[in-house]
């Protein structure tokens, strides 16, 4: 029996990817040892995908009336939608007006790729809200039970308690990234954990013979109907429903990976597109990685079996976890094994002291207060520990990893000796390490909207120049950890513009620097100066003629040479060197400054001032002969780039990309051993 739930699940995982590109459907060849389950699987999965796909809405409709907003989606005429709205729209009634889009793909690295992750969520449209006014709550029984969940409680603990019992993070802006950094943000994605010290509590209940078993089925399914159905939370309560009714009717539990594979087969079937969901992989990776490695190690018996089974539980969790965790979130916490045993006790009873406190309130607040103050405090603890940060890994590397993984895991089952398997997981993991060589020589305009960020990869060595608006800042901050960038050897700030300098407060609170390039309009004042003072970082003011070697490049000042006491015109003009090719960017100066640089020819310009009409002058394209024009440029309503510069460009052959149509951009120049 067990080879049928790993068969339909498997089946319905290629049908599911099948449906995503018909090259998956080879995998059929690959696999013929599950046969008819497999088969089956993948049949009803490819099915269900191809008869009854998710429908598209209308785009470019405009739409207008009260619509109920929960978790940010909303629905009309059958289709489920995305509301954009700036600030986001809490849960409630609100009456909108706005038109439908179709959703966004990542423009950045690290960035969203928005109609994927749409697509695991069912939708494939955007309301964009041009106007939002909230008529009402959302009401439902719902509300009654989160009430009493926060009744008593300090607004931290509230926030956490709601993570913890319910799975809302729309409160935990500001602690979240602390259990992130802590390697504890999955207590606050409800999955197997929870659903497994509720059902434990109820299971004690041995009085009531096989009645308990009715009674935890029971508050399973209201758990689910009120904290949602989140991937993790419906995989977790599939499988705890399927053994809680085998023990029900007298069967035994089911298998782990038995329901694993009924879980992920009965999800696909429901919406193949939630393969493409991330909570979706990690909640069925995290329990495989578990099945897989805790049934062939045998901890010792007492307190210290205890401890290595929680370190082992949480090692085998992460083994299949680690590349994925790394490409998407950029960090791993060294220490989330030890703080994940210590913060085992603290949720195993705050799990169901919050199921009880959703009926009964503010009595049972003196005793969630201080569990939660304990659990808040060992996050906050855990974030201060050390971090192993990566970019986004290729999935060569992907392949690399689990192929380096899968001897070892033979030889814990006894079917490799250990010292074959460790031999044979030396080379793709020695390839693995080759890939780091060698460093790229390259430059990215990243997509910050209407402004400029622009990042020189200098061999080894990082620049940053600009960061966009403030709002673009955490932007800026993803795109770096994508890129692999751990520290900026220097940031520039070419002038004060809100639309330049705004978005680097954030990279200097996050991104450590080594030097920071300052334009001489900045005043000691300024909030930029003061951040990167008290951060203790050196500041120059340089003017033309300042020159830096910067790993295997260049850095090179070309203006101003006088200062004017107007912000554009000292803003500083940049030529950067890649070995074989230069790069020159060109801030937001006017036509009078270009044509007083005395510039050399290049590769690479980066256009003056958002492609503005004042910028860009005949005499500077003939001078730098540049091949590719980069443009740093959002919606806006200066007519940004202005259609003569754009004509200058293209009657001197240079290629155009800007960063409105073709999101970030990356000029690749070389690498360097």
């Amino acid at each position: 029996m067990k080879s049928v739930g790993i068969g339909l699940g498997l089946g319905g995982l290629l049908g599911a990817l099948a449906l995503l590109h018909p090259l998956w459907a080879l995998g059929l060849l690959g696999l013929p040892l599950l046969r008819l389950p497999f088969l089956l699987g993948f049949l009803l999965v490819l099915g269900r995908g191809v008869l009854l796909p998710l429908p598209e809405p209308p785009y470019g409709v405009r739409v207008e009336g009260v619509f109920r907003v929960e978790g940010g989606f909303t629905g009309w005429e059958g289709h489920r939608l995305w509301v954009a709205h700036y600030p986001p729209l809490e849960d409630g009634l609100y009456r909108l007006r706005g038109y439908i889009a179709p959703p966004e793909g990542r423009t950045n690295p690290g960035g969203l790729d928005q109609r994927a992750w749409l697509l695991s969520q069912g939708s494939k449209g955007v309301l964009k809200a041009e106007e939002a006014e909230r008529v009402g709550g959302m009401g439902g029984f719902g509300e009654a039970f989160r009430k009493r969940l926060a009744q008593g409680l300090s607004p931290e603990t509230k926030e956490v308690l709601e993570g913890l019992v319910l799975g809302e993070k729309r409160g935990l802006e500001e602690l979240y990234p602390l259990f992130q950094k802590a390697g504890l943000a999955h207590l606050l994605a409800l999955s197997g954990l929870h659903v497994g010290l509720l059902l434990g509590a109820f299971l004690l209940l041995y009085p009531l013979g096989r009645a308990r078993f009715l009674l935890a089925l029971l508050a399973l399914g209201f758990y689910l109907l009120l904290a949602g159905p989140s991937p993790s939370l419906v995989r977790a309560s599939l499988m705890g429903g399927l053994s809680l009714l085998g023990l029900l009717l007298g069967l035994g539990r089911a298998g782990v990976l038995q329901g694993l594979g009924v879980a992920l087969f009965l999800q696909l079937l429901l919406r193949p597109e939630a393969v493409l969901g991330l909570g979706f992989q990690l909640s069925h990776l995290a329990v495989l990685g578990m099945a897989l490695v805790l049934p062939a190690l045998r901890p010792p018996p007492g307190p210290w079996g205890w401890v290595l089974g929680g370190l082992a539980a949480t090692l085998a969790a992460q083994s299949l976890l680690l590349p994925l965790l790394l490409h998407h979130f950029h960090l791993l916490p060294l220490l989330s094994p030890l703080t994940n045993l210590l913060a085992l006790p603290l949720a195993a009873l705050l799990v169901p002291l919050g199921f009880l406190k959703l009926f009964l309130g503010a009595p049972l607040a003196p005793l969630a207060e201080p569990l939660a103050q304990g659990l808040l405090a060992l996050a906050e603890g855990g974030s201060r520990g050390p971090l192993l940060r990566m970019g986004e890994i290729a999935p060569l590397g992907f392949a690399f990893y689990y192929l380096a993984l899968l001897p070892p895991l033979l030889a814990l089952h006894g079917r490799l000796p250990w010292g074959k398997a460790l031999f044979l997981a030396s080379f793709p993991t020695l390839l693995s390490l080759l890939q780091a060589w060698p460093k790229p020589l390259d430059l990215w305009a990243l997509d910050v909207g209407q402004g400029d960020a622009f990042l020189a990869r200098l061999g080894g060595a990082e620049v940053l120049v600009d960061g966009g608006r403030p709002e673009m800042g955490e932007r800026v901050v993803r795109a770096l950890r994508a890129l692999g960038v751990e520290a900026l050897e220097v940031l520039v700030a070419t002038h004060p513009d809100a639309d330049h300098a705004g978005g680097l407060l954030k990279v200097v609170e996050e991104v450590p620097v080594g030097l920071a390039l300052l334009s001489p309009a900045f005043g000691e004042e300024d909030p930029l100066a003061r951040a990167l003072k008290e951060k203790g970082i050196p500041t120059l003011r340089p003017g033309a003629g300042t020159r830096l070697r910067v790993g295997r490049g260049t850095v090179e000042v070309l203006w101003p040479e006088t200062l004017s006491g107007e912000e554009n015109r000292d803003g500083l003009a940049l030529l950067l060197g890649f070995g074989k090719g230069k790069a020159l960017l060109l801030a937001d100066l006017p036509q009078e400054a270009e044509e007083a640089l005395e510039a050399p020819p290049v590769e690479v310009l980066k256009v003056s001032h958002h492609g503005s009409r004042t910028g860009t002058s005949l005499r500077l394209l003939e001078q730098a002969r540049p091949k590719v024009a980069l443009i740093g440029v959002g919606k806006n309503p200066h007519g940004h780039p202005h259609p003569e510069v754009l004509e200058r460009l293209k009657s001197h052959g240079v290629r155009v990309y800007r960063t409105d149509r073709d999101g970030a951009v990356r000029v690749l120049f070389g690498y360097a051993w």
